[in-house]
């Protein structure tokens, strides 16, 4: 044998959960801080299974989440890998991009600011 053989290709081992990348979280983080900071969110949960990784934000502990985050990276080839849902669990936006996904959320801090 001229060589080692593996048994499965390199390309083809999945991970045991999904995670956020650094500046994914960073970007989640940023948000969530923003809304705390507006008096709109209190505390978050993460949760990270093998096929998603969530980031769920709630007004207060004891209640559903107001706002999930999900990230399914199987999902990524067809309508994007992010997912936007609301308390009820209604999707609210999905894509391929977190900003995207994320606007949403980000529109409710804006103010309008009479001259």
């Amino acid at each position: 044998m001229s060589g080692t053989v593996t048994p499965f290709p390199l390309h083809a081992v999945r991970p045991a959960q999904v995670g956020f990348e650094r500046d994914e979280l960073q970007r989640i983080l940023d948000l969530y801080g923003r809304m705390v900071a507006a008096g709109l969110w209190r505390d978050y949960a993460m949760d990270f299974a093998k096929d998603a990784a969530s980031f769920s934000a709630f007004r207060r502990t004891a209640e559903r989440p107001e706002a999930r985050i999900e990230k399914r990276p199987a999902l990524r080839a067809k309508q994007g890998m992010w997912t936007l849902y609301g308390e009820g669990g209604q999707v609210l936006k999905r894509g391929h991009e977190l900003t995207s996904v994320l606007f949403p959320l980000e529109r409710r801090l804006l103010k309008v600011v009479e001259s």
